[in-house]
């Protein structure tokens, strides 16, 4: 084969793939668990199990759910619909509908404010809407497109990270909200921040840094991460992970994977301390089997990689810790649990491809949600947080 053969054969594929990467969730079908090539199954016990919600049927991945309470939640899809549920999952009404939008990330300040992601033109089937925030202040009844973005826009959301922070203001103790929004897979990536309850943003181009931003989580206001890639290619982009010490003013890199063909996707920080993060891998080669999930143990200065499954077709989404032992891993075909902070995985038992893991917590216990193509709920006792 010529040089001119060659190059145009990996131009080829890496279009391929990056078509694979923008395309995958939107397409994944729900595919029955199987145990054949996951771990055994772990020993029954009386553990609480999770349960399927009453939602609406959908086809394929969806993407974020929101809870500003214990009752209070949303969800949306790439139909551009939203729903909420006044108690608890039980039941849900679709509040919103915008066909072109694709409603990727979700955040609420609380019961009537809230900021939805919109990933943008150019990146799935039937995404048209170039409009990257939109904001509600009735609870989700209805939505506005945030008029004022100052600096780049963004060009699509797929992360929303909501901060609400304690602070000494004239001598009494208050409470202030930072948002912040990130953007995209497949690039390119901007970071956004809104002090003001989401009506204003300065956004930055953070492209210097990452090729892509998959999500954003601070743990208090000058501690923060980014879940980002490489590459822009995804046949030469490593899994990228940023870390920020001075509230976003600066970043710099303190992970970044070997395997080329990665990208990072979702996190979870159960603790200032303790932080984890899925790796995605999109080599074609069947060869090439082992799953990592990467972990931090020091406030993110350093990071691991834990083995997940040694299988080529599992693919990693959404994360979630409700404390530093014991989380899930949402995949396709299946996904995952640990209880010992991610030394061993037996096989989830909440639907396949689950995108994000919410945690609500009150008095009465935590309830961890799971969306994928279906919503799932797992009830703990207080004692259990």
């Amino acid at each position: 084969m010529s040089g001119i053969e060659t190059a145009r054969l990996r131009t080829a594929l890496a279009a391929a793939l990056l078509l694979t990467l923008c395309q995958n969730t939107a397409q994944a079908d729900v595919v029955p668990a199987t145990t054949a090539t996951q771990p055994k199954p772990a020993a029954p016990d009386t553990a609480p199990a999770w349960r399927r919600l009453n939602t609406e049927a959908f086809p394929r991945k969806q993407d974020d759910i929101y809870f500003a309470d214990r009752s209070t939640g949303w969800y949306g899809n790439g139909k551009g619909l939203v729903y909420r549920t006044r108690d608890g999952g039980e039941t849900w009404t679709k509040q919103w509908e915008q066909p072109g939008t694709f409603v990727r990330a979700l955040g609420f300040v609380d019961a009537d404010v809230g900021i939805l992601g919109n990933i943008g033109p150019d990146s799935f089937p039937g995404a048209t809407d170039a409009l990257p925030l939109y904001r509600t202040t009735d609870g989700g009844a209805s939505w506005k497109p945030v008029e004022r973005i100052d600096g780049p826009a963004p060009v699509g959301i797929c992360a929303i990270d909501v901060l609400h922070s304690e602070y000494i203001n004239a001598g009494v103790l208050d409470r202030r909200t930072t948002l912040r929004a990130g953007g995209r897979v497949g690039g390119p990536a901007f970071l956004a921040t809104s002090r003001d309850l989401g009506r204003t943003w300065t956004s930055v181009d953070m492209s210097a840094h990452t090729a892509m931003i998959l999500d954003v989580k601070f743990v208090n206001e000058q501690v923060g991460f980014i879940a980002g890639a490489s590459h822009s290619d995804v046949a030469e982009s490593h899994a990228r992970i940023l870390k920020t010490r001075d509230g976003g003013r600066s970043w710099h890199a303190v992970y970044e994977s070997r395997r080329p063909y990665e990208i990072t996707w979702k996190m979870s920080f159960p603790s200032e301390r303790v932080g984890y993060v899925t790796v995605q891998n999109y080599d074609p080669d069947t060869a090439v089997v082992q799953r990592y999930v990467a972990k931090t143990v020091d406030g993110g200065e350093t990071w691991s990689e834990l083995p997940l499954v040694a299988d080529h077709k599992v693919r990693e989404f959404g994360i979630g810790f409700v404390d530093e032992r014991h989380g899930w891993v949402g995949a396709t075909p299946n996904g995952f649990e640990t209880r010992d902070g991610g030394q061993t995985w037996t096989p989830g038992r909440f639907g396949a491809t689950s995108n994000k893991f919410r945690i609500v917590r009150d008095a009465k216990g935590t309830s961890v949600f799971a969306i994928g193509p279906e919503v799932y709920k797992l009830d703990l006792p207080a004692a259990a947080r």
